[in-house]
């Protein structure tokens, strides 16, 4: 499974309770190429690593948000 085309997708959800019976869903996804000398592990991990990160911010963007409301 080691190529050069290999492609690397990730994506992520997450589900934030609002109460009164809402919710807000926030998901996030990325596909990336296998870089030149990296393992199919190592661009998973780099992806997987990315595409959390971003999902955290995403989720503390929201709760500030909410809340300031």
């Amino acid at each position: 499974m080691e190529n050069e085309n290999t492609k690397i997708n990730i994506a992520l959800g997450y589900t934030l309770n609002l109460g009164n019976f809402q919710s807000l869903r926030i998901d996030l996804g990325v596909e990336d190429s296998r870089r030149e000398g990296e393992t199919v592990q190592q661009a998973f991990d780099r992806v997987y690593e990315f595409v959390e990160a971003r999902l955290v911010e995403k989720i503390n963007d929201s709760k500030e948000e909410i809340d300031s409301k």
